[in-house]
Parts: structure tokens; sequence; C-alpha cells
């Protein structure tokens, strides 16, 4: 057990470390850098910038300081915002991209699960058949397309909702759902198609010949033994979710970490991309991780490290 979590950290690290690099090297390589302007900066201007920001220095030579600054969790100032450090744009954003993403992986799990379980035991009912087309829909529409269908109704058409911000605590629910639409479609027939094989197998037949009520048979055998695709596709979407979305921040205006990682994008912010990249994959890997060890609390069969 203990080989296991020591292989497992290193492997979390070295991934991390492919990820800094591979991430640090495609921005250097990308024409233009973040004192490019559509009216050109004098040289002298740029010449000063770079060197305040010790970007006239041999690149292997940025890396490596870049490095030593990643080890003690600094990820270095924004090139674009003055006075503001990376580490303070995800301190900021952070509190209202995990508020969303929180509620709408609630959301999902909550809903999507219940309803994919009820549709495989309603199977080729008129509910499974308005579940499977609900759910359909929902992995089919984009984001963006729920999200302005909402601002549009809700916000433009009646006037319930403000269009953007979170000035009230009903402007959260049109985030939430644009977050979560996608999401929410595809664990509702990822446990529907799940919990229709698991009601296949022989123990399930077993358990209901020894009259076993079906509610203990659903709860303890049929549930538990579902699980596992769920959470293998849970476990990483809350990492993305909670870690902010580009498209349903910008769209609503939230100041959240998607927001701040659009932005250094269209202005080519080296530092605030890639400490934007290595946070989302730290949660990213350590979803993975937690995810292996529920593996083995869902099914005891299942031994960590082999």
């Amino acid at each position: 057990m203990g080989n296991y979590y020591v292989k497992r950290f290193l492997s979390m690290v070295v991934t991390l470390f492919l990820i800094v690099t591979i991430t640090f090297f495609l921005m250097r390589a990308i024409p233009g850098g973040p004192f490019t302007r559509e009216k050109p900066l004098p040289d002298e201007i740029v010449a000063r910038l770079e060197a305040k920001y010790n970007l006239d220095a041999p690149l292997m030579e940025q890396y490596f300081d870049y490095m030593k600054g990643l080890i003690t969790f600094d990820l270095g100032p924004s090139y674009r915002i003055l006075g503001m450090s990376v580490n303070e744009m995800i301190s900021n954003g952070f509190g209202t991209s995990a508020t969303i993403g929180g509620l709408a992986a609630a959301l999902i799990i909550v809903v999507g699960i219940p309803i994919g379980i009820v549709s495989a035991l309603k199977a080729n009912s008129m509910i499974d058949y308005s579940v499977m087309f609900l759910a359909t829909l929902g992995v089919t529409l984009p984001s963006f397309v729920l999200a302005t269908g909402y601002i549009y109704i809700f916000a433009i058409q009646y006037d319930l909702v403000d269009a953007t911000g979170l000035s009230s605590i009903g402007s959260y629910i049109g985030p939430v759902i644009a977050l979560s639409g996608y999401s929410l479609s595809f664990v509702a027939r990822l446990s529907r198609s799940s919990e229709l094989e698991v009601l296949q197998q022989d123990y399930i037949r077993t358990a209901r010949a020894n009259g076993i009520s079906e509610f203990k048979v659903i709860m303890k055998h049929g549930l538990k033994n579902s699980l596992i695709p769920i959470v293998t596709y849970v476990g990483p979407m809350i990492a993305t979710i909670l870690t902010g979305s580009f498209i349903v921040e910008t769209m609503f205006n939230l100041p959240g970490i998607g927001t701040y990682f659009v932005a250094a994008v269209q202005n080519r912010d080296y530092t605030v991309i890639i400490g934007m990249t290595v946070f989302y994959a730290l949660f990213y890997v350590v979803a993975v991780f937690l995810v292996d060890i529920a593996y083995s609390f869902i099914d005891p069969r299942i031994k960590l490290g082999n």
C-alpha cells in the first residue's frame, strides 16, 4: 500500500513537470510576445520591459528561473496587469469558479445519477424514453447555447434575473445550468447504461430469487456495483468544473479563473497561462488519484497497487 502511494505521488510530480515544461516552451514558440500590440511599442520600452521580467535572457535560463519559482509555489507576475501576481489572480478568481463549479457538481450528482437509475429501472417505458431524449438533447447542446438561451429568455425577454454578474442568489442559476448541462446529461446516460448492465448479472437474479426486497437489491447490489464507471467520469469532471469554465464565465461576466485565462491567452501573458495550466493540472491529477482510491471502497476486490 505504501509503495502504491509513493509511486502515484512520483507519477503526479512527473506529469506536472511534463505539463509545465511543454506549456513553457510552446508559449515561447508562438509568434509575438506579451508586449506585442496592434500599435507597436518603441523598441526602447520593449527592451526595458523584457529586461525587467528577464525575458531577454537565454530561453533555458528563463526556464530554470521559472522552475525555481514553481518549487516555492511562486507562479510569477502577470506581464500585462501591473502589480498583480498569478498567485493573486488564482486566489481572487478561484472562489467564484469553485462556488459555481461546486453547485454544478452537486446538481450533476444529485440529479444525473438518480434519473439515470430510474430510467434503467423503467427501461423501454415512456419515462425511459423521455429521460434519454432530454439527456441526448443536453449532450448535444454546447454550454454557450444554454447560456445564450437562458440570458435571452430570463434576462432580456422577462427581466427576471441580471444578465451578468452574481448580484443575487437567482443569478447563480444561469451559470450553474450552463456549466452542468452537458455533464448532467452524460452522467444520466452513463448511470442508465451501467445500471442496466448490472441488473442483467447473475447475482442480481440470485438475490431476487432469494426473496430479497427490490429496494435492497437495487441499493445494495445494483447501485453500488454500477458506480465504478460513474466515479471514473465524475472525479475528473469535478476537477474540471471547479477550476472554472472559460466560456460560461466569459458569457456571464464572472470574475473567475476562466475569465483571467481567456484574457491571458488574448494578451500572450505567459506566466498566467502556464500558472493557470499548472493549477488545473494539479486539480486533475489529484482527482484521478482520489478516483483510484474510491475504487477500493466501492469494490473491495480492487486492490490498490494491483
